[in-house]
């Protein structure tokens, strides 16, 4: 067995969490904290050979950071119920853990969009997963895109792992509106200011970056929506803020 616990938070995840699990069951320790599910989630984990532990949520980092301490391996690798890794994925995490100087290992991101993969050209997103357990820590002030905090040197690799979460328009814009909403409210707390130029120019500086820098053109149809759904989502952060300050007591 792979010596690194796989973490992984969900609840409700029927439909994706056997996938999940299915990539991950060569690891030794695999952990899914549900934080209420009203399906089969939790025994469909425990039937993929997981170890269910039943949590309310604490917030998206709050709940991972939960998950990190239930841990035991010295390296933890963090999924997603809607992801999957693939056997280059979990290649590159075996050559990683047995490097003495490295704490952490920052791996690329494709994302299904109409149920096709991006291009091969595209830049692609990418997110900090596999780290050394006693050097990482989650930062439960951050409402929404939480991400491990690593004391040490972080690596990046160009091998990625699937994430089928924005496969559908109306679950990415459904998704886009809770998290620019928690956005914003993590922007008011900190007392961050909106501004005027921002809210004119972000939605479409934010298409021509992801559109025509990114690459997302190389995906014809599926690019430009993609793109749009971005710049929109970029948007809806900035005038959420702003509605927060106009409306505050």
């Amino acid at each position: 067995m792979i010596p690194v616990s796989v973490f992984i938070v969900a609840q409700d995840e029927a439909h994706n969490i056997e996938r999940v699990l299915h990539s991950v069951k060569d690891f030794a320790q695999v952990i899914v904290v549900d934080s209420g599910s009203t399906d089969n989630t939790p025994a469909l984990a425990e039937m993929s050979g997981a170890t269910v532990i039943h949590q309310a949520w604490l917030g998206y980092a709050g709940q991972k950071q939960f998950a990190l301490t239930q841990c035991t391996c010295d390296w933890v690798l963090n999924l997603d119920a809607d992801e999957e890794l693939t056997t280059e994925c979990v290649a590159v995490i075996q050559d990683t853990i047995v490097q003495a100087e490295i704490a952490a290992l920052r791996l690329s991101r494709n994302d299904m969009f109409m149920d096709k993969l991006p291009n091969r050209w595209m830049k692609k997103p990418n997110n900090l997963r596999l780290y050394r357990r006693e050097q990482a820590h989650f930062d439960t002030s951050e409402q929404v895109h939480e991400t491990a905090i690593v004391n040490g040197k972080e690596v990046r690799t160009n091998i990625a792992f699937t994430h089928y979460g924005y496969n559908r328009i109306d679950a990415l814009v459904a998704k886009n509106n809770l998290y620019s909403t928690l956005r914003a409210e993590d922007k008011f707390a900190r007392n961050k200011r909106p501004s005027v130029i921002k809210l004119a120019l972000v939605l479409p500086l934010t298409f021509i970056q992801k559109y025509l820098l990114q690459g997302r053109i190389l995906n014809g149809k599926r690019g430009l929506i993609l793109a749009t759904i971005d710049a929109f989502y970029a948007f809806m952060k900035e005038a959420k803020l702003w509605e927060k300050h106009l409306t505050k007591p």
